[in-house]
């Protein structure tokens, strides 16, 4: 017999259930603990419309708790025949405990049962993202005051231009990824309106209570339009993949960074051996593997907006099955943003930096920009001061003094950590 929700007296091929399925049930397991969530929200609010007695919900209730245990112990699965999550947690209700377990989707379409599975999935997962990002936060920061005194070259055009820091260096990324936590606060609040009770997108003929499974699953407000809440599919996905890509773009930039400054003709940071990687022919070598698999990773993951734009971009109004697709795109990339933001954090526990490295000749032209200032302070019009040092350096007899005076706002001597970590706590607190 067919387990498929719409059956309706006739088996579909199975080369098109194949095709039509795909990886849904491996990816759907990771549903699974939202849709229970979703149903035991949905039927407490059908028991108070009068469309479930007291005694059914009841029954119904640790039935699903039972199954909410399973899925937890990792003993739930998706048996074969079974189309999705959702056919998997109903036939199981049914099956213990009979024609009961048939009324949890008065009211539903499997449209919106798996739209709120989704906007509780991400919902989730983006704080998962949140908290990995936070680790990495913290660790910069905690970098960034450890090495805040020590000087290292900045470079504009890839050459070298003024004096900088390790603190700036570190910190620039920990303020980096405060802007990324504010494209995961916009996900986060997307992904936080309920559509439950949209049915198929047009609503239902039953007086559904929306508000009160908006409470119940503690979204901030209901997607009020029915045809709106459908619609979210899609510009929900649309709206994490961003926020992925956007903390990827800060992960893969600093991962290029590592990857230069550890090689020979900088030498500015290492790692111990056991970190990195060797060569099958070359004895000496030390390669950051790690931070090269993750400039890779997090390159690809920045694909992910227009991947998911490209799948969506002309489809029409209503639920189209193209969009089951963005299962496929999406839940592995949340996944991998995760390993690659916790791996960066366990490397740099193990970071090493080098100290004086502005004492190195080649570096006598990083200062002419702070000698040129020196002067100005001194009265001298700042064309004068830097013509006066530039025909020095023209001339060869440039002598830099070595010394730096960068004292405002988020300058090396200042590097406003304290300021960049309140405006991270601030953002963090818009989650809760």
């Amino acid at each position: 017999m067919s387990k498929q929700l719409w059956n309706k007296g006739f088996q579909p091929d199975q080369i098109i259930e194949k095709f039509t399925v795909g990886q849904d049930r491996e990816l759907d397991l990771r549903l699974a603990r939202y849709d229970v969530q979703g149903s035991m929200a949905h039927i407490k609010m059908l028991q108070s419309i009068g469309l479930l007695s007291k005694e059914e919900l009841d029954t119904l209730l640790p039935a699903l708790q039972q199954i909410a245990d399973e899925i937890e112990r990792g003993e739930f699965t998706i048996e074969d025949g079974v189309e999705d999550v959702h056919s998997q947690v109903e036939f199981l209700l049914t099956s213990r405990l009979g024609d009961v377990g048939k009324k949890i989707h008065s009211g539903r379409s499997r449209n919106d049962q798996v739209l709120v599975d989704l906007k509780l999935f991400f919902r989730d997962e983006i704080k998962n993202i949140v908290a990995a990002v936070n680790r990495l936060f913290q660790r910069l920061q905690a970098l960034s005051e450890e090495h805040r005194d020590k000087l290292m070259p900045g470079y504009t055009h890839l050459q070298v231009a003024m004096p900088s820091s390790f603190g700036l260096w570190f910190g620039a990324y920990a303020e980096a990824l405060t802007d990324d936590m504010q494209m995961l606060l916009a996900a986060y609040n997307i992904a936080n309106q309920n559509p439950l009770g949209s049915a198929a997108g047009y609503g239902s003929s039953f007086p559904l209570d929306r508000e009160m499974t908006t409470e119940l699953l503690a979204f901030a407000n209901p997607h009020y339009n029915v045809v709106a809440a459908q619609m979210s599919r899609g510009k929900t996905e649309r709206a994490v993949a961003s926020a992925v890509a956007a903390v990827a773009s800060t992960l893969g930039r600093f991962s290029m960074d590592v990857c230069m400054w550890m090689c020979n003709n900088f030498g500015f940071i290492k790692f111990p051996d056991e970190l990195t990687t060797g060569s099958s022919i070359m004895p000496h070598k030390k390669n950051p593997d790690v931070f090269e698999i993750m400039r890779g990773k997090c390159n690809r993951l920045q694909s992910l907006p227009n991947e998911l734009t490209i799948l969506t971009a002309n489809l029409p109004l209503g639920y189209n099955r193209d969009m089951q697709l963005m299962k496929d795109i999406l839940f592995p990339a949340t996944t991998e943003l995760i390993d690659c933001l916790d791996t960066a954090d366990f490397m740099l526990q193990h970071i090493s930096v080098k100290d004086n490295i502005l004492e190195d000749p080649r570096y006598d032209y990083i200062f002419t920009v702070e000698d040129v200032n020196r002067l100005v302070l001194q009265g001298i019009p700042f064309r004068d001061a830097y013509r006066q040092v530039g025909m020095a350096v023209q001339e060869g007899t440039y002598k830099p003094t070595r010394e730096v005076h960068h004292t405002h706002l988020g300058s090396i001597g200042n590097p406003a950590n304290p300021q960049i970590a309140e405006k991270m706590a601030r953002l963090l607190d818009a989650f809760k």
